[in-house]
């Protein structure tokens, strides 16, 4: 029942049309041309509105014929850079770029295989019950589109997406992160000739960040400056300086906890450099925090985890729940309270040039998911 072929070029197609984030205008109207052939209603939300893109989150809506709860299904039509001017060549039934640009395949891989899977349920009356599509754009700039959803349209309480590397996994647990961005103010004043009436911002970061316990701190739990920007000239004391990280844990309390402890430190360190300052109110500090994303921690027992295992049982496949360290729109979708394993479309090394996806993979994510719409449509036990 699977068009290989029609996979294939189907996964091409859409991998050589540019839509780096922000600018996935040409692929949606693609897709909304393809999902309404398909009998679809089709809508956009207005997230590209406000995040200054070309178009929102397509949301498409097929009622189906089994009177079972909605499925949701998405993967994010939006890739990263060098992303303009893609070539998709198939050699030996691989996907892969000409080495000068990434593939795409993360996440065209995912969007080529639910519409083959609608393909096939429609081309053949199968049983299935509602299906709710969503890609979504600006995933890869920090889950955008998924933050900005207009999650009234969506009425699916579970489902999957595409956006995995591991064909032996179901995504079910991953941390929660939070962000920070942190300025010291200091005062400028000649490096040579009258260092004594600065305050040097860059030192004071420094002191701070030398007390923060940086990189692994457990088994669940990281911290990481990512990024520092300051200074004018290496004769110039440094009036200011900005700090970027984050933090991440399973464990939402002690990913608080981390955050406190940076924040404290350096708010303590401004203080004791406050009092030899020849300025009473210098070094001063602002900070911004920011949760990135909530975690996902969906139990092993859960019915989208035992679906996606018995339907991979079926196909003769094991599926094993995993725990990852980064983020998609899963954690988004979570915190809404929509439960999404994330399962995978075949690609392997995405953000890199040499990024692939194999056509047997994606024949086989296809007839993964069409086994948990079927055995979810026969309301069979799982």
């Amino acid at each position: 029942m699977i068009n290989r072929n029609r996979l294939a070029d189907l996964f091409k197609f859409l991998a050589e049309i540019d839509s780096i984030s922000k600018e996935e205008g040409r692929i949606a109207k693609e897709l909304e041309n393809i999902l309404s052939s398909l009998g679809a209603s089709v809508t956009f939300d207005d997230a590209g509105e406000k995040v200054n893109g070309e178009v929102g989150n397509l949301v498409a809506r097929l009622e189906g014929n089994a009177d079972v709860p909605p499925i949701l299904l998405s993967g994010h039509m939006d890739t990263v850079k060098p992303g303009k001017g893609v070539k998709a060549i198939l050699k030996d039934g691989v996907f892969t770029s000409d080495g000068t640009t990434i593939l795409g395949a993360d996440d065209k891989s995912a969007l080529a295989i639910i519409i083959e899977t609608i393909r096939v349920l429609t081309e053949n009356n199968l049983p299935f019950g509602p299906l709710e599509i969503v890609f979504t754009i600006c995933e890869e700039i920090g889950l955008l589109g998924a933050k900005n959803m207009d999650f009234s349209l969506i009425t699916a309480k579970s489902g999957y997406i595409l956006d995995s590397t591991d064909r032996d996994g179901i995504v079910t647990r991953s941390p929660t992160a939070y962000k920070f961005r942190i300025n010291i103010h200091g005062k400028d004043a000649h490096a040579g000739a009258a260092p004594e009436k600065g305050v040097n911002a860059i030192s004071v970061a420094a002191h701070a960040i030398s007390k923060l316990e940086i990189g692994r701190i457990d088994h669940e739990t990281t911290c990481n400056i990512g990024k520092i920007q300051g200074g004018m000239a290496t004769n110039v004391v440094p009036s200011l300086v900005t700090i970027e990280g984050e933090a991440r844990s399973m464990n939402p309390l002690k990913v608080e906890k981390v955050m406190a402890n940076v924040l404290n430190t350096f708010k303590e360190t401004v203080e004791s450099f406050r009092k030899n300052s020849p300025d009473t109110h210098l070094p001063a500090l602002d900070i911004a925090t920011e949760l990135e994303f909530p975690g996902t921690d969906i139990p092993d027992n859960h019915p989208v985890v035992k679906l996606a295992q018995q339907a991979s049982k079926n196909l003769g496949h094991a599926l094993k729940p995993v725990t990852i360290g980064g983020g998609a729109d899963a954690n988004i979708f979570f915190g809404k309270g929509i439960i999404t394993g994330v399962l995978c479309p075949g690609m392997t090394d995405p953000h890199t040039v040499r990024e692939s996806v194999k056509v047997d993979d994606m024949v086989f994510a296809v007839r993964q998911l069409l086994e948990i719409i079927r055995i979810h449509a026969k309301e069979e036990d799982y």
